[in-house]
């Protein structure tokens, strides 16, 4: 399913008035589609008690046509214009069917209305919305009195226009006063602040609505939110007549003394995610510390540095061995020291000589890449980085913060600047390529955040490339189940507890499950 950035769905909006579709049809569309679904929210509209609070723009437009419909079909409409309205025909046409419309509500009419409505229909600020919201401006009172009757005992139900009042269409970022609607009913497609934290949390079921877009415009749409109806279309063929090295060879490298799990977990995600063979690279000091958990595997012992980690004579080592492997796993547990970034830089021209499918680069390797002069230059195009927003920071020098704001930017740029596909690992984790597309996981699920998840993550994704799928086909596969396969495990464990082995033990049956389905 595609998203759209503000930007964007104003370009469709233009596309669809260039195409002969007026802005006054748009918004007919629009207000009728609400009405419907205010309709069926409802069930029935005979006595029921309807307030829409309409602000002056666009989004406000839509909720008087919406008005007019419902008290056409017999609900008793009462319209709040807390600001006025740039649209007096259809105010007119409201007061020629009696409907009773209060401008520059106060708190007492709005107490008068709000608790004793059935439905409310959020029409204040749409996708437009670039300034905070005051409780003490009409429409954030307006705001924080539906608040209120939400809490009271017999609360109305909240439908939202194209998206909550309040909330960031692009980053999902959420004003103090935005009420959590029941419905939102957005038009031409999803908005991608509607899957982003914190916004993902509180816009409810959302209902999307044709209103004209022409479909030829919406095909040069480059984002997209993954789903099960995708991942099973993109499930690496396993033929009966297969062996081990039809599905691929994965050399996952990294562990030191201080993080030994590391590689065993990203070689346990590799090999549930369906890959033939997984050998594992790791300081020699360590191995039997790491094999211990991992009969599975087979081992390429390298030599240890006296800090626990891999030398940077490793890549002396590795330098014969990439040819024999489709994809790699680089860095889980590697230790942030300069035998890391120094290791790192040496190996970079292998990877892309002597990998036939690619190579993800995860964790301890990424801080070398931040630190590494001309790394853009040297990362070879078929790699995946898979940062948290932590290493994200690191490599695009800004702060967690700021990478944090601007989450399907800060991937993008990324992407862009390195020339190769990134996973901005995260709630809703974001996939990017370097030629613009995009994909948003549909999951923020806390239970994942918990240490070695994202060693799990890598493995897949190398699993993944090894057997055959693009880097970003891949990284976007790998994401969607690893989240899928975190969804299932909360059913049973609620928001904490998980260990990040049990994703990778519980993919085969989240697999099974897509695939039939």
């Amino acid at each position: 399913m595609k998203l759209v950035t503000v930007a964007e769905m104003r370009a469709l909006e233009a596309a669809a008035v260039e195409a002969g579709v007026s802005l006054a049809q748009l918004m007919e569309e629009a207000g009728l589609a609400v009405a419907q679904e205010a309709w069926m929210l409802l069930g029935t509209l005979e006595g029921r008690r309807i307030t829409v609070l309409a602000g002056p723009g666009n989004n406000g437009g839509d909720g008087l046509v919406a008005a007019r419909h419902l008290a056409d079909w017999g609900a008793e409409v009462a319209v709040v214009l807390p600001l006025g309205s740039n649209d007096a025909a259809r105010v007119q046409e409201l007061r020629d069917r009696e409907v009773p419309i209060v401008e520059g509500a106060g708190q007492e009419e709005l107490d008068a209305l709000l608790p004793m409505a059935d439905l409310v229909i959020d029409a204040l600020l749409g996708i437009g919305r670039a300034r905070p919201l005051a409780q003490s401006e009409p429409m954030g009172m307006a705001l924080e009195r539906l608040a209120a009757a939400r809490s009271g005992f017999t609360p109305p139900k909240v439908l939202a226009v194209d998206v909550p009042s309040g909330m960031d269409a692009d980053s999902g970022a959420v004003d103090p006063l935005t009420v959590a609607p029941d419905l939102t009913v957005t038009f031409g497609l999803p908005k991608v602040g509607m899957y982003q934290s914190p916004a993902s949390a509180i816009v409810g079921r959302v209902q999307v609505i044709d209103i004209g877009i022409p479909k030829g415009a919406m095909e040069g749409v480059a984002l997209e939110l993954l789903t099960s109806r995708w991942a099973k279309g993109s499930l690496p063929e396993r033929p009966e007549g297969a062996n081990k090295g039809t599905f691929g060879r994965l050399l996952v490298v990294g562990g030191c003394e201080r993080y030994p799990g590391a590689p065993r977990l990203a070689a346990t995600g590799a090999y549930r995610a369906g890959a033939g063979l997984v050998t594992v690279a790791c300081p020699r000091p360590i191995q039997a510390m790491v094999s211990a958990g991992l009969a599975e595997a087979t081992w390429l012992p390298l030599p240890g540095a006296e800090d626990g980690g891999l030398q940077d004579e490793a890549a002396i080592a590795l330098r014969p061995e990439w040819r024999a492997f489709e994809a790699a796993v680089f860095g889980p547990g590697m230790g942030n020291t300069p035998h890391t970034q120094a290791l790192t830089w040496a190996v970079l021209p292998d990877m892309a000589e002597d990998l036939a499918r690619g190579a993800v680069i995860d964790a301890d390797a990424l801080n070398a890449l931040a630190v590494m002069p001309g790394a853009a230059e040297r990362i070879p195009a078929n790699v995946v980085l898979t940062p948290h927003p932590g290493e994200m920071a690191r490599l695009m020098g800004t702060t967690v913060a700021e990478i944090q704001a601007r989450r399907l930017d800060a991937a993008r740029q990324g992407a862009a600047r390195f020339g190769c596909t990134v996973v901005l690992k995260g709630a809703h984790t974001v996939v990017a390529a370097p030629d613009g597309r995009a994909a948003l996981s549909p999951f923020a699920n806390p239970l994942l955040a918990t240490a070695g998840c994202g060693d799990v993550l890598a493995g897949m994704i190398g699993a993944y490339l090894a057997q055959g799928l693009e880097p970003y086909d891949a990284a976007r596969l790998g994401v969607y189940l690893h989240a899928a396969a975190g969804e299932s495990l909360r059913e049973e464990y609620g928001e904490a507890g998980l260990l990040a082995g049990e994703v990778a033990t519980r993919l085969p049956r989240v697999v099974r499950e897509i695939g039939a389905s």
